[in-house]
């Protein structure tokens, strides 16, 4: 199952490493799902991290290397991701998930994103971490 994280879930892994996000790294380490990303939201967690949690640097430089980063998508992705009504910071995260065909987008933004929750858009599921977790958990491992 290939999971795209949001930065939000990313930067949440890298402080908290007893939480749900961590979780989903752990599972990526023992192969039940691959992680995967844009340079975007990496960017956001990485600079987010290193300013509000400059301690966790280190953990998020490793937890970053289980994550594929994808190529940004195309504005007419990015376009369509707009029509969606979230905010221009946060559809380029909702395309690239689409262009690269991940299965679920894994975000914790309840406030711009929340109304897609459980949703599936174009072929991706929008969840949080705590319902991406039962999910993957019930499906056969990646290898």
């Amino acid at each position: 199952m290939r999971l795209f994280l949001d930065a939000n879930v990313i930067f949440t892994a890298a402080h908290n490493p007893d939480g749900r996000s961590s979780a989903l790294f752990e599972l990526a380490r023992k192969e039940w799902c691959r992680l995967s990303t844009s340079p975007h939201a990496a960017g956001e967690a990485e600079r987010n991290i290193r300013l509000k949690y400059p301690g966790a640097a280190d953990r998020f430089d490793g937890l970053i290397q289980l994550v594929r980063i994808e190529a940004e998508a195309g504005q007419a992705d990015v376009s369509w991701a707009l029509e969606q009504r979230l905010p221009l910071k946060d559809a380029p995260v909702l395309a690239t998930a689409v262009a690269c065909r991940a299965d679920v987008l894994v975000t914790g933004d309840r406030t711009h994103v929340g109304h897609l929750f459980g949703r599936r858009v174009r072929g991706v599921q929008v969840l949080t971490p705590a319902d991406t977790l039962p999910l993957v958990l019930s499906r056969p491992r990646d290898r």
